[in-house]
């Protein structure tokens, strides 16, 4: 999954990107509110944590503008404040959560998780998803099958995911340098096909009912056998 963590102070932003990204969560990093909303103006996100208490913009107006504009990214707000009257703007202007600094990690993983779920239409309430006779833990990163289960590694699992949530769609090698390397990343987009041959031959020993296919020139997509 890939998100924007929208948060002005250096130190905290730097330990939440990391906590994040050793999570599987592709991660965009935004300084002040307008950067932050150029960056969702231009990009997809399944999610966004948004600061408060931020210079050029708040997240208010932020989080204001993008349901004006009719995105529904689910949003978690964050902010060192704890009156009510702030937690209900920020509710009543569109937000999905809200959590207080400072925080427990687990707490902002498990909010995240819950938030991104509501937002998603077919996720399992349980995490999992399902394709044929394969099923992704999508909290233990784990991809199981009637024949056994493997570990995925971070970029394997993330491209699974997105791959299992667009079932039979062709999916180009640019959608999944964006959708999980990032916005800045300096990767080739030939890595794309590395991941996949990895994913193939893991399938391939789970004896999988499905299948990655490569279209010329067009993407790739997850179909079964």
């Amino acid at each position: 999954m890939r998100l924007l963590l929208a948060e002005d102070e250096v130190s905290l932003s730097k330990a939440v990107t990391t906590i994040l990204k050793k999570n599987n969560y592709t991660v965009d990093l935004a300084c002040d509110g307008v950067e932050a909303l150029e960056y969702l103006e231009t990009n997809e996100y399944d999610g966004v944590i948004l600061d408060v208490m931020m210079p050029r913009m708040d997240g208010i107006s932020v989080l204001q503008h993008l349901r004006k504009a009719g995105n529904c990214v689910p949003v978690l707000m964050l902010t060192a404040r704890a009156e009510i009257d702030d937690k209900v703007l920020g509710l009543d202007s569109g937000a999905n959560d809200y959590l207080t600094k400072p925080f427990a990690v687990k707490e902002l993983l498990a909010r995240i998780r819950a938030m991104t779920r509501s937002g998603i239409a077919g996720v399992q309430p349980d995490s999992c998803l399902h394709f044929g006779n394969i099923t992704l833990d999508c909290a233990a990163f784990v991809l199981s099958s009637p024949f056994g289960s493997i570990t995925l590694a971070n970029k394997e699992f993330q491209i699974l995911e997105f791959m299992m949530r667009n079932a039979g769609q062709i999916l180009s090698a640019e959608q999944f340098m964006n959708k999980i390397w990032g916005f800045e990343s300096n990767a080739e987009s030939q890595v794309v096909w590395t991941y996949i041959s990895y994913l193939r031959k893991k399938l391939a020993a789970l004896k999988a009912d499905v299948e990655i296919k490569a279209r010329r020139n067009l993407g790739y997509s997850l179909e079964l056998l």
